[in-house]
């Protein structure tokens, strides 16, 4: 007879998570998974967005994870499953964080007081914008600033603006927008007013000082058990160049371990401030050469899901089968190791900057990207009308695709890539390093035009 799995809920599994989930699935020892949740970024999937409450939601879960006997329930979804998440387990009584910690981390201007308590010297000039969504923006302010909101993710909103006219026009939401906006914020704001009052409200953006363009982003990647800190990773961030726009994400990092240790420093007190005990973290933090100065961007209560497939290719870690060990309680240091694959490993970001970004690739690139690259993964995109309209005007730019590669080394890495895309019929994303190459058969098969560069603030002379 076989053994029964254990079941657990996993809320909110979509993209990265969906397929670790189908790959831990296939696992002898891995438990049953039950469902719950929508993908924000697809229709007609995000129409629940409609009238959606996290309270009954997680309400619904707990009442299903009891008739079925769930062990654990987790997500690393940042605008509603990491939450969600925490509320089910708290009625559940299982292992997870409090969901004051969530909202904690999670509200912006919150996390910013916090961090000035205990780590200030980490911390950026930060100051909440005097005005709900939709109104007036006040005059007076110092520019440049960094805007974003309070609550969001994906840098939806999250700009550099450098007057007032630009910061007029950045906010200027028609009724479309502004619906969307208070939709994505109400469900956390309701949950946030209960429980944890003193932060204020998240229908706000949040000021911060412009951190000049010349500075590198890093993402540390750890868990915390016990109100112990551990960390699994960092992965380098490169943008496209005069944008705050990712180009991809690197490993195994270039950073310095010196520099490495502090940041985990950092998150270890800031996260202590928030009384965050218990589950993954994903710290985004700037590092300034010339200073040494590391500054925090902000950190995320949950998985970097799309950061596992990364550490599974170099390091052998499967970050997702170690939060579900996070989940269950068990230590995550146990669950086993795989054999690294690549040396170095991205993941490549293609990025539009106008409404006429490259097309999706058609069944014979896809099926001839497969065939040479049986180890990349592709994920796609693609948004029209007001969709694409909305994300050009909230990001700055279309996201339309992503690929995951490995290589023997960064070289390796970058001929696989530049080949993949080419296949794909998109611009490969390495601009910052496009006048180090001559060889003429690399760039024969790319695309001859890369979509212009934002001309916003962060354009380069």
């Amino acid at each position: 007879m076989v053994k029964q799995r254990k079941r657990a809920g996993w809320l909110f599994a979509y993209d990265w998570d969906r397929r670790a989930l189908d790959h831990l699935q296939r696992t002898v020892h891995a438990p049953a998974f039950d469902h719950a949740g929508f993908d924000l970024f697809s229709f007609p999937s995000n129409a629940a967005l409609v009238g959606f409450d996290l309270g009954r939601f997680a309400a619904r879960q707990a009442a299903r994870g009891r008739r079925r006997g769930w062990r654990a329930v987790l997500s690393h979804h940042e605008q509603f499953g990491a939450l969600a998440a925490a509320l089910v387990a708290e009625r559940l009584r299982l292992p997870g964080a409090t969901p004051e910690s969530i909202l904690a981390v999670q509200h912006k201007l919150h996390a910013r007081r916090l961090l000035q308590q205990v780590a200030p010297e980490a911390n950026l000039p930060f100051a909440e914008l005097q005005a709900d969504y939709g109104a007036p923006i006040p005059e007076g302010l110092a520019y440049p600033l960094f805007a974003k909101p309070v609550k969001a993710a994906f840098s939806v909103l999250a700009r550099r603006v450098d007057s007032h006219e630009e910061f007029v026009r950045h906010t200027c939401f028609g009724t479309r927008e502004l619906w969307v906006i208070r939709r994505l914020v109400e469900p956390f704001e309701r949950i946030c007013h209960e429980r944890l009052p003193q932060a204020g409200s998240a229908h706000r953006m949040l000021l911060e000082e412009a951190v000049p363009p010349h500075v590198a982003q890093y993402n540390l990647d750890g868990w915390v058990q016990g109100g112990r800190i551990h960390a699994l990773g960092v992965v380098d961030a490169v943008m496209v160049p005069g944008t705050q726009a990712f180009m991809r994400w690197e490993v195994p990092s270039r950073l310095d371990a010196r520099i490495q240790q502090r940041a985990l420093d950092i998150a270890q007190r800031f996260l202590g401030a928030a009384d965050y005990r218990h589950g993954c973290f994903n710290l985004e933090f700037f590092h300034d050469a010339t200073t040494d100065r590391i500054t925090v961007t902000e950190c995320n209560p949950r998985l970097a899901s799309q950061f596992g497939d990364l550490y599974r290719r170099v390091i052998g870690v499967d970050a997702h089968a170690m939060a579900v060990a996070i989940a269950h309680g068990d230590d995550p240091r146990q669950v086993p190791r795989l054999a690294p694959n690549a040396g170095a490993a991205a993941s490549l970001v293609y990025r539009s900057f106008d409404a006429a970004p490259p097309p999706m690739p058609n069944p014979a690139r896809q099926a001839a990207f497969t065939a040479a690259y049986p180890d990349g993964l592709l994920l796609r995109f693609p948004k029209r009308g007001h969709g694409l309209a909305r994300e050009l005007k909230w990001t700055g730019s279309h996201r339309y695709g992503i690929v995951h590669l490995g290589g023997r080394d960064r070289d390796h890495l970058r001929e696989r890539a530049e080949h993949a895309s080419a296949l794909l019929g998109w611009p490969a994303p390495y601009l910052d390093l496009a006048t180090e190459r001559t060889d003429d058969h690399v760039g024969a098969e790319l695309p001859a035009r890369w979509p212009t560069p934002w001309s916003g603030p962060f354009a380069t002379p």
